[in-house]
């Protein structure tokens, strides 16, 4: 227990001079293989974060086992889970949200085959000739045995000025008598009006996923290759974060916490509506 408190030291202390240091300083240490800074997978950010993998990564941690959600561990492999160059977040925010998480009598953990966290993928489509970018989010959800991704919803260029539904005075409308009309003034919504919509619920809100897939299954939509992959995690109460990746010479790379925000009421929808591009 001696020696494996010590690793541990080593461990946190060895992360604090690389990020004191730098990249490019006069005395930045090389990795000799001794620890595996860069979170190379995932899949691996989850285990670091939730103290589920030894040190240089080899050995997994399960439920019985000494080290499995370490505190000291924890707090060693969450310095490295942050982007700390590029950035920005500050110390203190990173201090408040890292003492949260590794509360003695509250600590919290992430959950891969929980809610609370999708990715949120950019991809090249060819439309109608063009070359397009569209914003595809998705989720894990429960299939069979296992889990699967699936798409939620994407935000799609073209579609966004394809309803413009209006509204007050400037609202054309169906007569509350067009009944006793057997509705036949449904001309005016199918072929008089420019805008269908209009004649629609209030609540009305088109569908862009069905658009897209339907768009897809006429041969109008082509898919090219996905261009940028990055996830937002609401698992931490009164806190979200995204996960980036990040590609370059170092340490500090792999899928790192590319931003840190702490929630106030309202906060998370307002997030989630401008990540969905609901905005």
């Amino acid at each position: 227990m001696r020696i494996t408190l010590i690793t541990i030291a080593i461990f946190v202390a060895s992360i604090s001079i690389v990020s004191a240091q730098g990249i490019g300083s006069g005395g930045t240490i090389k990795d000799d293989g001794r620890f595996a800074a860069s979170t190379k997978q995932l899949n691996q950010f989850f285990r670091r974060f939730n103290a589920e993998e030894s040190i240089d990564g080899n050995t997994r941690f399960y439920p019985g086992d000494s080290l499995y959600h370490n505190s000291s561990l924890r707090k060693g492999f969450l310095q490295v889970l942050f982007d700390n160059q590029t950035s920005g977040i500050s110390t203190a925010l990173k201090t408040q949200f890292v003492d949260q998480v590794l509360s003695e009598v509250y600590p919290q953990y992430l959950s891969f085959h929980q809610e609370g966290w999708f990715a949120e993928v950019k991809a090249e489509f060819f439309f109608q000739g063009k070359r397009e970018s569209a914003t595809l989010i998705l989720k894990i959800q429960p299939q069979g045995l296992g889990y699967e991704w699936v798409i939620d919803a994407v935000d799609f260029g073209p579609f966004r000025n394809l309803f413009d539904k209006p509204v007050g005075d400037e609202k054309e409308f169906l007569h509350p008598l067009s009944h006793e009309l057997g509705f036949m003034n449904l001309r005016r919504a199918f072929q008089d009006s420019k805008l269908p919509e209009a004649f629609t619920r209030s609540s009305f809100s088109p569908d862009y996923l069905t658009i897209f897939l339907y768009e897809m299954k006429k041969g109008n939509l082509r898919f090219d290759t996905v261009s940028d992959v990055r996830f937002h995690f609401f698992q931490i109460e009164g806190w979200y974060f995204e996960v980036a990746q990040f590609n370059r010479p170092g340490f500090n790379t792999g899928w790192l916490i590319s931003s840190l925000v702490k929630l106030n009421p309202g906060d998370k929808e307002m997030l989630e509506k401008f990540i969905y591009g609901e905005n």
